[in-house]
């Protein structure tokens, strides 16, 4: 099978041309491709596929195999497949994830894409939709159906975090230093929090300025990765919704830096960020 190593901002993934190769058992091949020191290496597998609704179709799977329903940093390497490899001429661009179009707008040089913007759609933030239970936190949820600073219990320690989906489930908890945390012992207690029937992505905000925040991230099936885009989104969501932040926010990741909008004539969210190819290659199945 051949594939292509891509990263934004040091979250990264394996992709494929799923209209030229196929591919049976993904979920197994996934998690084997994934592993950093018996396969390729990577956050997960991404396949571009064909679509009835959009000029292609990302399919996500997480490193431990199983589906994700969107992918900020993903998506901006998926517009760069496409564009480089000659798929496509379009600019803009759109992507088909789990059933919803993204416009994806391509920075270019020398005939290849460097940086993409995302056009992420509106956050969702009712408890129902996103989904989170408020039955498992303190307070419940406000008159709107919204988790807003609400606080919870996570492994016996009670904290505040702000539920957003971008598609995807995401807790943003705001901490004074997030180079202190302990992410591979605290993670898991905040995946499989039971307020998150579906598991949930939990962002760990520091809070610089108005304008400028810091985030480690620890992602459901794949533990803490270098960067996520629609992590990054729903902390700037948050942030506003706190009063933490502007609508305009340079979120620093440890793989580098992603420039987040959340517009308020149209209530959607803007990512600006790179996409890089690593290298390309065949492996066997």
């Amino acid at each position: 099978m051949k594939f292509v190593k891509m990263h934004g901002c040091g979250n990264d993934y394996i992709y494929v041309d799923g209209s030229k190769e196929k591919v049976d058992n993904k979920p197994e091949v996934v998690r084997r491709l994934s592993d950093r020191h018996f396969g390729i290496g990577g956050d997960g597998v991404i396949f571009i596929n064909p679509s009835d609704i959009a000029d292609f179709e990302m399919e996500m799977y997480n490193a431990d195999g199983s589906r994700g329903e969107m992918c900020g940093n993903g998506i901006r390497c998926v517009a760069k497949f496409v564009y480089d490899y000659g798929l496509t001429t379009k600019n803009p661009v759109t992507i088909e994830s789990f059933g919803k179009v993204r416009i994806l707008d391509l920075t270019t040089e020398n005939g290849k894409v460097v940086s993409v913007t995302v056009d992420m759609g509106e956050p969702i933030l009712t408890a129902a939709e996103i989904p989170a239970d408020p039955a498992h936190t303190v307070s419940g949820a406000d008159a709107d159906g919204r988790l807003i600073n609400v606080p919870y219990t996570v492994d016996g320690k009670e904290v505040r975090m702000t539920a957003v989906s971008m598609g995807n489930p995401h807790a943003v908890v705001y901490v004074d230093d997030t180079d202190a945390l302990d992410l591979m012992k605290i993670g898991p207690a905040y995946e499989h929090h039971p307020a998150f029937p579906n598991a949930v992505n939990t962002e760990f905000i520091q809070v610089l300025d108005r304008s400028q925040v810091k985030m480690r991230v620890w992602e459901r099936g794949s533990g803490e990765t270098l960067a996520c885009g629609t992590g990054a989104c729903a902390s700037v969501v948050a942030s506003v919704l706190n009063d933490k932040t502007d609508r305009l926010v340079t979120v620093h990741l440890l793989g580098g830096d992603l420039t987040i909008e959340w517009r308020e004539k149209d209530n959607h969210v803007y990512m600006t960020g790179p996409a890089i190819t690593v290298f390309e290659g065949e492996v066997s199945l």
